[in-house]
């Protein structure tokens, strides 16, 4: 019979006087929201990866109402992405605080020192956008690009 791997939750010191105190991981964090991380290769099917992937965790944490906006911009951003940049990773950021939702996706792609290939680029990625652009706008949010 093979060995069996034994785990067990690190006991949690109790404050003196009361019963266990429970695990750190289950009290409620009202001041701290969902915040995810993710790094996919830049590639098309990421695309698709990120967008289930968002979708699953805010009907995990409740916001669903971000459902919607959220996966469209978020499938917009990394389909841009792997269009306009083939480099190795894209990462990925989401975060609710404050009943905002902050989505950010992250290219490897190198910034220029020539001025006029800075404007090019930027212009073509904006271009790419104009979907995003329009969704966020009709959800009353802001989006931008570096």
């Amino acid at each position: 019979m093979p060995p069996y791997l034994r785990t067990a939750l690190c006991p949690v010191a109790a404050p003196s006087g009361t019963g266990a105190a429970p695990a750190p991981y289950l009290r409620p964090r009202p001041d701290k929201g969902p915040a995810l991380s993710l790094t996919v290769p830049c590639v098309p099917r990421s695309a698709g990866i990120v967008r289930a992937t968002i979708s699953c965790a805010l009907r995990a944490h409740g916001l669903d109402r971000f459902g919607p906006p959220a996966t469209l911009a978020v499938t917009e951003l990394t389909a841009t992405a792997t269009r306009l940049d083939a480099q190795d990773d894209l990462y990925l950021s989401l975060r609710h605080r404050d009943d905002v939702l902050r989505l950010v996706v992250w290219d490897q792609h190198p910034r220029h020192s020539d001025p006029d290939a800075v404007a090019v680029c930027e212009e073509r990625r904006r271009r790419s956008l104009w979907l995003l652009a329009a969704v966020v706008d009709d959800w009353g949010g802001e989006w931008g690009g570096r």
